[in-house]
């Protein structure tokens, strides 16, 4: 476990997932073993969205690859490479086209195996401020290499009536639970706002869009996406990549701010 603290902060980390994050003695992370979902946050890369309609193939400049939901690098170990009182940095490394074993198999897939034809390293930091938390990704790897990125960290909730704020309008935790398994697609924004027992500004750079989940009313996960991945039909995933120039991405940034 690593933990992070500065005043009334208080982060902690296993093996790279965010598991608390707690303001003045509030959780505003979703707990494992609550209902909802069986983790607190994750990462969404190369891949975003199912691909089981596709026989779990998708197309890229090297030909296909085989991925399942949200990609492969969920199934990766990450390594702490620093750790301070208010910082830490975790990294994943792949080898293009090594077998990785697919957790959901044979559960809730038919693909035992999922593989990437390019190498990439992908850091995660994480960076405790005076106003909240910042989460920044670095994506280093074969100049070209397409990729999507999305980070899906799942948030406590414990009012009645907890409810988002986007530019355009308000969201209710029962709109975002009608919308099922797709999850609710909030385009071209790059700040949005929970409202709970606590006020969360969740900011981006990097990434254009959100979408958010639940199926509960417990909690909700509002997800930084480059890409909406229902918008295409699942066998044309790959238009919505984004492709690595001179082999880095360094302008993925997420901050929560508590208030």
């Amino acid at each position: 476990m690593t933990i992070l603290t500065l005043h009334k902060q208080k982060v902690r980390i296993e093996e790279g997932e965010l598991v608390g994050y707690l303001v003045d003695g509030h959780e505003l992370i979703h707990q494992k073993g609550s209902p909802g979902w069986r983790n607190s946050d994750t990462e969404m890369f190369p891949i975003i969205g199912p691909t089981n309609e596709a026989d779990f193939n998708v197309k890229t400049p090297k030909g296909m690859a085989v991925q399942d939901q949200h990609g492969l690098l969920r199934e990766l170990e990450y390594e702490l490479l620093e750790s301070t009182e208010t910082k830490a940095v975790f990294e994943k490394r792949y080898q293009a086209n090594t077998p990785i074993k697919n957790s959901k198999y044979p559960g809730k897939s038919t693909a035992p195996e999922l593989f990437w034809p390019y190498d990439f390293s992908f850091v995660k930091s994480y960076h405790l401020k005076e106003d909240g938390l910042e989460i920044c990704f670095e994506i280093e790897g074969e100049d070209g290499m397409p990729f999507m990125l999305g980070y899906h960290p799942a948030f406590n909730l414990v009012t009645e009536k907890p409810f988002i704020n986007t530019q355009e309008k308000q969201i209710s935790i029962p709109e975002v639970m009608a919308v099922g398994s797709r999850a609710l697609q909030v385009p071209k924004e790059s700040s949005i706002v929970l409202k709970d027992q606590l006020e969360l500004t969740i900011k981006t750079e990097g990434f254009e869009h959100f979408m958010l989940w639940t199926e509960v009313p417990n909690m909700v996960c509002v997800e930084p996406i480059t890409f909406y991945p229902y918008a295409v039909e699942q066998a044309n995933l790959d238009t919505g990549f984004l492709y690595l120039e001179g082999g880095t991405a360094e302008h993925f940034k997420v901050f929560i701010y508590p208030i």
